[in-house]
């Protein structure tokens, strides 16, 4: 896998920049900066110091403007920094321009996000779609970052007459992005055969946002035991398990995390995982309500898996860390009576919006799992009842 740049070493201090424009609030910015941290952490940097600034429009440049730079070199150099991460796509001009002022490895959200991808793959085909998504996303790059480029194999040093350095690189780059296609083709066939044969059960897949507690509610559902972690991307690669509730089977799945900004190129190297996603028959959306934006992380899923083509299925929200919702909305000295109404009204709400498909859970406490199996037990039943009418010792 290549590693153009050593992207984030443990305990780089970091330094996190914004900008306001017209497609972006200074609140969506804040938040998105929020969320940058916390990918930074996950990384291993820790992010020291944010700067955001409003501008009509992103600077060709350097993204911000000179002024601005000016600020954040000066901050850099009197504090000790060695990374700056934008939370917006920055061109390859704009990172050589960037870095010559600032003196640090500059970087932004999909470089970062990347990184963590490439950190966190385990299985053949998730270092493959990782490899192919660094690929993807250097190639426009190239300009004035050839320097990155770790040459590794097919056709290094037999540059053709005429041929500058930098199309060299080019021309290595499309060959590997080619042949790493061709290698994750190959592993999507094997992954498609083995769900083939999975024969006629009803697939369940867990969704949702990253960080929102899937793994923990594979584990608590299916009873084994799945990485979860308090990170962003804990689970890169899809486990499925087969789980039977009462005498009912059905495969449940645990996928990717989503997130706003998600590098297009990781979308499309990450197609095949999230065929498992496309290939279900009902969807386990988990939701962490306890998140201060969580109708925002809700939207961008919906949205996501609209561009996937697969929200014409069954969908069961679950509104997972009621016990933190309720420790960050209810103050301690809230009459109890009142604190119940409220939770009613909020219920009532999204059950009116999902037309009754929701689950209020605590997976850490395990508050309300009896009542979300029972849930996805009457839809599970609800499908073989449709699909395979003559499965009756599933119905029962």
């Amino acid at each position: 896998m290549i590693d153009k740049k050593n992207i984030v070493q443990q305990e780089e201090r970091a330094v996190l920049v914004g900008l306001v424009y017209k497609e972006q609030t200074e609140f969506q910015v804040q938040e998105y900066l929020d969320e940058l941290a916390f990918l930074a952490e996950t990384a291993g940097a820790i992010a020291v110091k944010r700067f955001t600034q409003k501008l009509a429009h992103p600077d060709s440049r350097t993204f911000v403007g000179k002024g601005k730079l000016e600020e954040i070199k000066d901050y850099i150099a009197s504090r000790g920094v060695t990374l700056a991460i934008f939370d917006d796509e920055l061109t390859g001009s704009q990172i050589t321009n960037i870095e010559k002022e600032l003196k640090v490895k500059t970087i932004d959200r999909s470089d970062l996000i990347l990184d963590i991808f490439a950190r966190r793959a385990k299985t053949a085909q998730a270092k493959t779609q990782v490899e192919l998504a660094q690929y993807q996303y250097l190639l426009p790059r190239l300009k004035g970052m050839w320097s990155h480029l770790e040459r590794q194999g097919g056709g290094i040093g037999t540059r053709g007459p005429g041929e500058t350095e930098i199309e060299t690189d080019r021309r290595i780059v499309k060959d590997k992005i080619t042949l790493l296609k061709k290698r994750l083709a190959e592993i999507d066939k094997q992954s498609f055969t083995q769900r083939k044969e999975r024969g006629e059960f009803i697939r369940v897949a867990l969704v949702g946002y990253t960080n929102v507690g899937k793994s923990t509610l594979m584990n608590l559902i299916s009873k084994s035991e799945v990485f979860a972690e308090n990170k962003l991307f804990a689970t890169l690669d899809t486990t499925t398990r087969k789980v039977v509730f009462e005498t009912t089977p059905f495969l449940l799945s645990d996928t990717v995390g989503f997130i706003r900004k998600l590098p297009h190129h990781l979308v499309e190297s990450f197609k095949s995982t999230l065929d498992e996603v496309r290939e279900a028959d009902i969807l386990l959306h988990v939701v962490d309500i306890s998140h201060p934006q969580y109708e925002d992380q809700l939207a961008v899923v919906n949205k996501t898996l609209q561009e996937l083509k697969a929200y014409d299925k069954p969908v069961i929200t679950i509104f997972n860390k009621m016990d933190q919702y309720e420790k960050n909305t209810f103050d301690e000295w809230l009459e109890d009576d009142v604190r119940e109404q409220l939770l009613i009204e909020l219920k009532e709400r999204w059950e009116n919006e999902t037309q009754g498909n929701c689950v209020f859970v605590s997976a850490i406490e395990r508050k309300n799992i009896d009542g979300l199996r029972n849930t996805i037990l009457t839809k599970v039943k609800e499908l073989y009842r449709i699909r395979y009418p003559y499965k009756t010792e599933y119905l029962y």
